[in-house]
């Protein structure tokens, strides 16, 4: 006599996650604290479930304020204060500025200017939302510029197959866009300000450009070409006879986004160091998110909040709370010493497998505290090879934009998830393998461009 399991899809994601958890946590007690045991085992718990969506997004999120003060990991109000992290108030903002933008259908107007320039195809529509993502990206910030050209890819794409390319298009192109500029994302600060610190010859601003575009370039276009694999039989949603004149509306919203735009730019320090209006990003984009609801000038009303995706504002908070967990516990450090290990290692290969160690932690940190955590053990292991420390350094922080994988990666990433286009394993799956694309191209970047000028 046989038994049978006839177990839920759910219920056996959640077994796998469990038991995948458990194997991690064991295995790093041979090599590792309890502790850091039991945060490994916390951390393959909620990717597997993030990735088999074995449970709702929104409920996987919240878990680390149940799971890191009963493991001892962090105490619960440590853990829950990461979920009103400034940054969400970004998020809050520009959701509020997306949601006008649909609901004044003022995405249509914009997507008929923007394809008059590329071919109205999908494949042509990939390329236009790739590069222009990334251009906004490298002078904006990448959740603004997500955040505002989402609803193109709704309105473009009339397949659920082609509007999940054309979501990633926008997401991993303003990570790709981060890199062209010193100002594009915070890693590059970063990195700016350790130069001037230790006192390493930073590049200018056109210097950086000159290192970046060519591999931006290159990048965006294997990205476009990968995600266009297979659109030819898809359809678009668009029509030129669609298209009407703007109203009122829409044109007193452009105005006001043009505002934004324009306070967002003169913002950003065209020095590395210096300059900029000296306004709080995150305060600037709520504020207008906000207007959106003033008699007279907004079009919102308070039901429209419906539309927010509070799933992924949950999802950073639980990014943001392993953020802290790896402080908090030391084993950022951990991690770093253990890649000191590595400094007998060829430079080429040693710089291969510093900047594959930040492409796919990136998946499970935030990339600004994966910057500022790796840069001083990368300084170090440039001395310790006898290599430019500018290779070395540079490779980290390019790395650090690759944050392709998870949602939890970028903030590009889960505005994209916030657009029910895409799922967490469809995400995961492109981002594994631009992960391994990005390197080998910023590899070979160095290899051919960079170790000649540096």
């Amino acid at each position: 006599m046989s038994i049978s399991l006839n177990l839920s899809a759910p219920t056996r994601g959640l077994l796998l996650a469990l038991l995948l958890s458990l194997l991690g946590a064991l295995a790093a007690l041979y090599w590792l604290e309890p502790i850091y045991a039991k945060l490994i085992g916390a951390v393959i718990f909620l990717v597997t479930l993030w990735t088999n969506e074995a449970l709702p997004l929104g409920a996987v999120s919240l878990m680390p304020i149940v799971l890191f003060p009963a493991l001892g990991i962090l105490e619960t109000n440590q853990t829950a204060g990461n979920y009103a992290n400034s940054i969400i108030f970004l998020f809050l903002g520009g959701f509020l500025l997306a949601i006008a933008v649909e609901k004044t259908e003022l995405h249509k107007i914009i997507a008929r200017r923007l394809l008059k320039i590329f071919p109205v195809t999908p494949r042509g529509v990939i390329f236009a939302l790739a590069i222009t993502s990334a251009l906004l990206s490298a002078v904006l910030s990448n959740t603004t510029t997500a955040l505002l050209l989402l609803p193109l890819a709704h309105y473009l794409a009339e397949e659920m197959r082609l509007k999940m390319r054309l979501v990633l298009a926008i997401a991993f192109g303003s990570s790709v866009g981060g890199i062209l500029t010193p100002i594009g994302t915070p890693p590059n600060l970063i990195l700016m300000g350790f130069m001037e610190t230790h006192a390493v010859a930073a590049p200018s601003f056109v210097g950086w450009m000159a290192l970046t575009a060519p591999l931006a370039a290159v990048m965006l276009v294997v990205l476009a070409l990968v995600l266009s694999i297979g659109v030819n039989q898809m359809s678009l949603g668009y029509e030129l006879s669609r298209f009407n004149p703007m109203d009122a509306a829409q044109k007193r919203l452009l105005g006001i986004l043009g505002t934004l735009a324009a306070l967002l730019f003169l913002n950003s320090p065209i020095d590395p160091y210096y300059g900029g209006l000296g306004l709080d990003e995150r305060s600037l984009i709520l504020f207008f998110g906000l207007l959106m609801f003033m008699p007279g000038i907004g079009f919102l009303k308070w039901e429209d909040t419906k539309k927010i995706p509070y799933e992924i504002i949950f999802l950073f908070g639980a990014g943001f709370s392993l953020a802290a967990a790896f402080a908090a516990t030391g084993f950022d450090g951990v991690i770093a010493s253990g890649l000191l290990g590595f400094g007998n290692l060829s430079p080429f290969v040693l710089m291969a497998c510093v900047a594959l160690f930040v492409t796919f932690a990136t998946g499970i940190m935030s990339n600004t505290a994966l910057t500022a955590m790796v840069l001083p053990v990368v300084y170090t292991l440039s001395l310790e090879a006898g290599v430019d420390s500018r290779l070395f350094l540079m490779v980290a922080t390019i790395a650090a934009s690759y944050a392709f994988m998870l949602p939890i990666s970028t903030p590009p990433n889960a505005i994209a998830l916030s657009s029910g286009a895409v799922r967490v394993g469809q995400m995961a799956a492109y981002g594994t393998l631009f992960n391994l694309i990005g390197v080998a191209l910023l590899m070979a970047t160095v290899w051919l461009y960079w170790q000649w000028v540096f």
